[in-house]
């Protein structure tokens, strides 16, 4: 698939905080075209102000099968296609195993699974029509080592990794891309309630202008810097290392 980049449609999920705010501004300043979706628009119209012609708020309930089908329709009938998409929505609910209830892990699953689950159903018949596309889905480190206090958000990631190594052999012989974007530990509102010491963190802001950079990137993994890629093979390489990284980030109730 090759396109101009001025031409090109961008979807991206939970658009409205966190790294989806910095990876929308981001592509924004390059002046992308996005469909940002969200079920709250407040700061996406903040940034609409000033290039309302290329950013395009929908609201968005990503659990919601319909609400999904409509928007991805109606992104077609505005704008005639969908190059790249970022399945960014997500929830985490922090609590111990035993202080969960299922539909703690429910909602999780709604969101973080069948909500990526969803728009890929929803767009990949366009993409095969129109001869390519990229599909990337936010993935976590916790998929493969697990994290204290976020037993059902960690269950969630292995679901997408699967998922995504799925596709992508499905998806062999064919233009569109599926890939798993996987960030560092994020200083974002999800996460605030996780006692991580400084270092361990990084700013969402960096980590959304990264991931930017990236957008048309088609390698089945991508992280947003070197040092987030030696740090995943750390934790796996070496679990020990990882236990003692997360022994105290999650406070006693």
């Amino acid at each position: 698939m090759t396109r101009s980049t001025d031409e090109e449609v961008i979807i991206l999920t939970g658009a409205n905080e966190g790294i989806g705010y910095y990876l929308l501004t981001a592509l924004a300043e390059d002046h992308r075209r996005i469909a940002a979706l969200d079920i709250n628009g407040d700061n996406v119209r903040d940034l609409q102000d000033d290039v309302v012609a290329r950013v395009q708020y929908y609201e968005c309930d990503v659990t919601d099968t319909d609400d999904v089908t409509t928007v991805v329709s109606e992104i077609i009938g505005q704008w005639g296609r969908i190059d790249i998409v970022v399945n960014n929505a997500g929830v985490a609910r922090v609590a111990s195993f035993q202080e969960r209830s299922l539909s703690d892990t429910r909602h999780e699953f709604e969101v973080n699974f069948f909500g990526y689950y969803r728009l890929v159903q929803a767009v990949l018949p366009h993409m095969l029509a129109q001869g390519g596309g990229i599909i990337h889905n936010m993935g976590s480190g916790t998929a493969d080592t697990g994290h204290p206090g976020l037993s059902g958000y960690s269950a969630t990631k292995g679901a997408i990794k699967g998922l995504v190594c799925s596709l992508q052999l499905e998806l062999r012989g064919t233009d569109v891309s599926c890939t798993l974007m996987i960030p560092p530990s994020v200083n974002t509102q999800m996460t605030a309630s996780l006692e991580y010491p400084e270092w361990m963190t990084i700013g969402p802001e960096e980590v959304g202008r990264k991931l930017a950079d990236k957008i048309h990137s088609t390698q089945p993994v991508i992280t947003p810097d070197r040092t987030t890629r030696i740090g995943l093979l750390l934790t796996r390489w070496v679990p020990s290392l990882w236990k003692r990284m997360t022994a105290g980030v999650v406070s006693n109730s």
